[in-house]
């Protein structure tokens, strides 16, 4: 290929993905301004339990990793047949697993709450809203697996036009059962629960009717699989599920570090969050198109081809990153207006979402190799640092500026940028050194 055709055919895979992942914070910013209406402990109690959810869901949703890596390796080797074989017993797994694990935490979850939060309030709004979630779990972690199952067939259209479906009903489902319309209950926080809840249940059947009628050629729903694919799956998932559950347990602590500060802080946190998540997750679109680009290429052997296509979509995603990232540095008023409507809250998030613009940049080489590595199989170099640079650096300096010194929200935002930034320049070492060519699935 040219190089023009290279950037159009990152394009081609990225950009479903990019409007799918837009799509999920969209929601995510419409559901917390809806409940942003109910007030201020609302609003951080949501934010609180919505990351105790993904905490429960990390280590399923991990396992999409190891069916990304192995699909996109077996359709580079023109093995099509197979192609879906880890897609199989991936859901299998979780099918197993989740069930009982969504019924044991949500007996706990009151309990979960109260050992990260102090205030009633916000304990008492936080349970109801996560016992609902928990209960989606398993619909959560199928989901991400049929995500890394399109990618790498190079189908997200599919991936997109589901989202759509998804969130449209999460949005009218939330309308109705926050406040009350057209008759139904008003169920408040509950309400924005059940909303997503069902909405990630509708979204998994939908993925298994379409996989059912369009990749049966690649072997979906025909058979179990082999006990040596399932194992390669487990063995590549777990760092990446690993990982995915420190990533989580690190933002809980992160709220439980910013809790400690102040609930208006809290609030401000989640929005700050929300936000950021709509800015870098096209740079994990972008990631896991590199993912799929870079399985295909090591499936035919090609790990110069590899390599430059983990660069290439970095440059893509730079671009699209600066487009994102120029309105928060210039008008972080007018974006977190939206969102919070007490003017200190606002004012306390100001600075940090300027923060977060300039921090974009980084993102978009960071997480992009860094999904390039999973793609590669590398997931456990990914999970050393991560656990590392989260756990040991970010953690220990945020809870130092913040509870301990005294110096706020801004303080704790700017060691997540420097955090950010040494973790992106080891992800770029590591890329070029290559050794995760010799990797074998």
């Amino acid at each position: 290929m040219t190089q023009s055709e290279r950037y159009r055919h990152i394009w081609t895979i990225a950009l479903p993905i990019i409007g799918g992942m837009m799509s999920q914070n969209i929601l995510n910013l419409v559901d917390a301004a809806m409940v942003g209406h109910l007030g201020t402990a609302q609003l951080a109690a949501v934010g609180l339990a919505s990351f105790i959810n993904f905490v429960a869901a990390a280590t399923f949703m991990g396992l999409s990793a190891g069916v990304q890596a192995m699909v996109a390796r077996r359709m580079g080797e023109g093995r099509q047949a197979e192609a879906a074989n880890p897609l199989n017993g991936a859901l299998i797994t979780i099918l197993a697993v989740a069930a009982p694990v969504s019924v044991v935490l949500i007996i706990y979850a009151e309990n979960i709450l109260q050992l990260l939060n102090s205030d009633p309030e916000v304990v008492r709004y936080g349970t109801d809203y996560l016992q609902v979630r928990l209960a989606a779990i398993m619909f959560v972690g199928m989901n991400f697996c049929f995500r890394g199952y399109w990618s790498a067939i190079k189908r997200t259209g599919f991936y997109l036009r589901t989202l759509l479906i998804m969130h449209s009903i999460n949005i009218v489902l939330n309308y109705l059962l926050i406040f009350g319309h057209w008759g139904f209950p008003e169920l408040g926080v509950t309400g924005a629960g059940l909303g997503t809840a069902i909405s990630m249940m509708g979204g998994t059947l939908i993925y298994t009717f379409l996989a059912l009628r369009h990749t049966r050629d690649y072997g979906f729903g025909l058979h179990l699989p082999r006990r040596d694919t399932l194992l390669t799956v487990i063995r590549i998932s777990i760092p990446s599920s690993i990982q995915q559950l420190f990533f989580a347990l690190g933002f809980t602590t992160l709220f439980w570090i910013v809790g400690q500060v102040g609930t208006e802080e809290l609030a401000a946190a989640n929005v700050l969050t929300n936000i950021t998540l709509v800015a870098i997750l096209p740079c994990i679109a972008f990631g896991i198109s590199a993912a799929t680009l870079v399985g295909h290429a090591l499936g035919k052997k090609d790990p110069n081809d590899a390599y430059r296509w983990g660069w290439d979509t970095v440059r893509v995603a730079m671009l699209v990153v600066m487009i994102l990232g120029i309105p928060m540095i210039a008008f972080p008023e007018l974006i977190l207006s939206g969102f919070l409507q007490q003017e200190a809250t606002l004012n306390i998030a100001v600075t940090p979402l300027q923060l977060v613009g300039f921090g974009i940049f980084i993102d978009a080489i960071g997480l992009v190799l860094m999904n390039s590595l999973q793609g590669a199989g590398a997931t456990k170099t990914t999970l050393s640092v991560s656990l590392v640079m989260q756990w040991l650096v970010f953690l220990p300096l945020a809870y130092l500026a913040g509870p301990v010194a005294g110096w706020g929200l801004t303080a704790i935002w700017i060691m997540q940028f420097i955090y950010r930034a040494i973790q992106t320049a080891i992800y770029a070492w590591i890329w070029k050194q290559q050794k995760w060519t010799e990797i074998v699935l």
